[in-house]
């Protein structure tokens, strides 16, 4: 019996390396993708190292040509794909009149329409053998909104739509697609955040952690990768084959509120 195999944009680091190599250790065919083919390299070999299947792919999300060689790959391998981990993501902190136009498209890209356009390459090799699980790395800016990031929020609240059309056009087979909601977790991405949100808000970075990131939330802590990873696990798993166009959200109580 072959291992089911998943694919993981943005792998190279923070959540998606921590999902990858957790879908690893389980025996999962795992293809690191990354924007730097390097930086994917780096990640996929410490798992081919430890004697897990992995490959490196290079994967710009907006690039029509890097998936559609994506695809050949796959097909290349085998024509199996079982898991899609849309995960790369980027961000930019600035008030609506500040924001550079083309930082605003390119967010947007990353975050929604690169998933978009993944999920219709890939969904094929997903239908022909009735079995796929897909899911989205959102964030709570799937569900709330936060001043100085028009660009994230729009392009996460525009996820969670998308995903539940494609719940519906793939409700005939045993597809799912669903949409993790983590509040904020210590990736490279938010350290980056933290920065960013002190210069805007001109007050320190322990100021925004405490004040701005984690104040909203009752637990008062930042999400962890192994709760993401154990998420993942559930969602990928024939348990959650009736659970799609859901969002599944880790958030330390922010939303209750």
């Amino acid at each position: 019996m072959r291992s089911k195999t998943a694919l993981v944009t943005g792998a190279a680091s923070g959540i998606g390396l921590a999902i990858g190599n957790d879908l690893c250790r389980q025996g999962f065919t795992v293809w690191y993708s990354d924007i730097s083919l390097q930086d994917a390299e780096s990640a996929a070999s410490v798992s081919i190292a430890k004697g897990f299947n992995a490959h490196a792919i290079k994967l710009d999300v907006t690039s029509e040509s890097d998936i559609n060689y994506v695809v050949e790959q796959l097909v290349e391998h085998g024509g199996y794909l079982d898991i899609l981990i849309n995960n790369a993501g980027i961000q930019h902190v600035a008030r609506l009149e500040d924001f550079p136009v083309d930082r605003w498209k390119l967010i947007t890209e990353i975050l929604l329409i690169g998933p978009a356009m993944l999920c219709r390459a890939l969904l094929p090799l997903m239908r022909q053998q009735n079995f796929g699980r897909i899911i989205n790395v959102g964030s709570i800016h799937s569900l709330i909104a936060s001043p100085h990031k028009s660009a994230y929020v729009a392009a996460k609240h525009g996820l969670l739509g998308f995903s539940k059309v494609v719940a519906l056009e793939t409700s005939d087979q045993n597809i799912t697609i669903n949409t993790l909601c983590p509040s904020y977790v210590k990736t490279p991405l938010v350290e980056q955040q933290i920065a960013s949100q002190a210069k805007v808000h001109g007050i320190s970075e322990e100021d925004v952690i405490n004040k701005i990131m984690l104040e909203p939330m009752p637990k008062k802590s930042f999400i962890d990768m192994d709760e993401l990873s154990a998420a993942v696990n559930y969602l990928v798993s024939d348990a959650a084959r009736n659970m799609t166009g859901q969002e599944l959200v880790i958030d330390g109580g922010w939303t209750i509120k």
